[in-house]
Order: C-alpha cells, then sequence, then structure tokens
C-alpha cells in the first residue's frame, strides 16, 4: 500500500512538473509580443539595455524584403536588428543581405510565412524601422 502511494505521488508530482513548465514556457514567448506589420511598414521606437523589440510580417516565397533602421546618435549608442524566420528572440535567417554597416538588410523570401525583426540598442536609442515587401 505505502509503495502504491509513493508511486501516485511521484506520479502527481511529475504531472504538476509538466504543467508548470509549460506554463512558464507560454508566459516566456508572450512576454514580449510581437508587432504585426503590413508592406510598406515603418516602426518607431525606444529600446536598450537587455530588451528587444519583436515585430513579425507575413511574407510570400519570392517577395523580397528589405529592412532599414536609422536611430538618433547620442554619444556611442547603437540600434540593430536580426531578420528570423523564428517567434523566439534570437538566430537570424541565412538568406540575405546586410550593407551599409549593418543598418539595411535585403533578401528574397525563400518560403512563405511569418518572419520576425528583433531591434536591440546599445546602451539605447530612438529608432525608426523601416520594412518593406516586392
Amino acid at each position: 500500500m505505502h509503495v502504491k502511494l509513493m508511486r501516485a505521488s511521484l506520479l502527481l508530482v511529475a504531472v504538476a512538473t509538466f504543467f508548470l513548465a509549460a506554463n512558464i514556457t507560454a508566459a516566456q514567448e508572450n512576454a514580449s509580443p510581437k508587432k504585426r506589420l503590413r508592406s510598406p511598414a515603418t516602426a518607431r521606437g525606444f529600446i536598450g539595455g537587455e530588451s528587444n523589440d519583436g515585430y513579425v510580417i507575413r511574407a510570400r516565397r519570392g517577395q523580397v524584403m528589405t529592412v532599414r533602421i536609422s536611430w538618433r546618435h547620442v554619444d556611442d549608442n547603437r540600434a540593430e536588428f536580426s531578420v528570423s524566420d523564428s517567434a523566439e528572440f534570437g538566430g537570424q535567417v541565412e538568406f540575405g543581405k546586410l550593407t551599409y554597416s549593418g543598418r539595411r538588410w535585403r533578401g528574397k523570401i525563400p518560403q512563405t510565412g511569418n518572419y520576425y525583426v528583433y531591434v536591440v540598442a546599445h546602451p539605447s536609442a530612438h529608432y525608426t524601422l523601416k520594412v518593406t515587401l516586392r
């Protein structure tokens, strides 16, 4: 009887841990919602520190996406962006090319889907992001 009770308790702990982990993961994914863009789009914001601003745009295979960033220069601050096919921050797509010292990116979309643009700044910046699909 004691062994059955221990097994039941362990099973209950395992199930509770699973659901707790799922809720934490969902909360982390929703912690920084992505702003939906439609081409042509201009987004303005202020970002800095460990934060990132996320944007999402739907693109069709064969379209050419162009992303440009500019920012208000204060001291040695810098704003940067990355283009990803993942809703999770990090990682960049393997197609496209950065130019103008990282201020412009252009790439031909290989597959229809959502594409994400993440903006970061060091230490902080007021930025303008422009995204177009053609």
